[in-house]
């Protein structure tokens, strides 16, 4: 693997290993090899964040390298140099670039025009890290997604919906997406992913015997025009909650990506209830983030 750009270009055998190894860094964490010993990564943000970019620069240390944060008023891309320039400065001077960013084509033009291992730490398309997360989760808590039924509830046309749609694709597991028309994903993605997919308008049905119950916010980053009252009252229904959970198997998963507005996407009851499992789910970030690195900087020294 030379870039991890999105669940979309990954293989099964990626995912199965990075989730793996994320596991295997958690349980070892502190004895890790050191294989970003020397490096500089740079972490170019024009999103903010909590988790990500605390986990990666936590990660980047504790795998020997040296992280340098770059929001988008540090660089000249604030100011409108195109990304190609940027990319093909930084990637003569540092070893590899995290990116959390509004539109994928600027990871993937990084990616090419740099030639260094890049990251996609968000973008409006996908949110590839989260996702490796929540499987890495799912992992943890139910043993894996073989056989297993996620229901994600709420927005399921945004970046995350995305991912799971991909993961779904190509893992095998049964995901079920409840959403609103008007939030449901592109007929042309479900299309081109395949897999065991379907999309409801109906929460109840999508939680029947559902293994995990999946949501997130109901307005993305970048995305807050569209935070009215309206939109809250069409995904209402959709809220992830005690009643909803009811009808999932016995013992299922409750996952949120995080941040969480309490009483919208998910009850503020139900949260505090399932908070291990949630703020086990974000700190799994920092392990297969770990992988991840390891991974990419292992794989460019074998090309080396």
């Amino acid at each position: 693997m030379k870039n991890c750009l999105g669940i979309q270009h990954m293989t099964t055998a990626e995912i199965d290993a990075l989730v793996a190894r994320g596991l295997e860094m958690k349980a070892t964490r502190g004895s890790e090899p050191k294989p970003l010993s020397g490096q500089c990564w740079a972490l170019i943000f024009s999103k903010s964040s909590t988790r990500t970019r605390v986990s990666f620069e936590v990660g980047v240390r504790e795998l020997g390298g040296t992280p340098m944060y770059l929001s988008a008023r540090d660089l000249q891309l604030g100011r409108g140099e195109p990304i190609a320039d940027t990319a093909r400065v930084l990637g003569r001077m540092v070893h590899g670039a995290i990116i959390r960013t509004y539109a994928q084509e600027e990871v993937d033009q990084f990616a090419h025009y740099a030639d260094i291992p890049t990251i996609n730490a968000l973008t409006d398309e996908e949110h590839p890290c989260q996702v490796l997360a929540d499987l890495m989760t799912m992992r943890e808590f139910l043993g894996g997604w073989n056989d297993r039924k996620v229901a994600y509830l709420g927005d399921a046309d945004n970046n995350m919906a995305r991912s799971w749609i991909w993961a779904a694709a190509r893992l095998g597991f049964q995901l079920v997406l409840a959403a609103p028309e008007a939030c449901q994903p592109a007929p042309e993605l479900l299309a081109a992913a395949g897999g065991n997919i379907s999309v409801t308008d109906d929460p109840e049905a999508a939680a029947s015997e559902a293994d995990l119950l999946y949501t997130d916010v109901w307005v993305s980053m970048g995305q807050e025009d569209q935070a009215t009252s309206t939109r809250e009252t069409l995904l209402l229904p959709y809220q992830v909650n005690e009643t909803l959970l009811a009808k999932a198997k016995p013992g299922a998963l409750v996952q949120h990506c995080l941040p969480a507005y309490r009483d919208k996407e998910i009850s503020a009851s139900l949260l505090e209830a399932r908070a291990n499992e949630i703020f086990t789910q974000a700190e799994n970030r920092l392990h297969v983030q770990k992988a991840i690195l390891e991974s990419l900087a292992t794989a460019r020294e074998a090309r080396a």
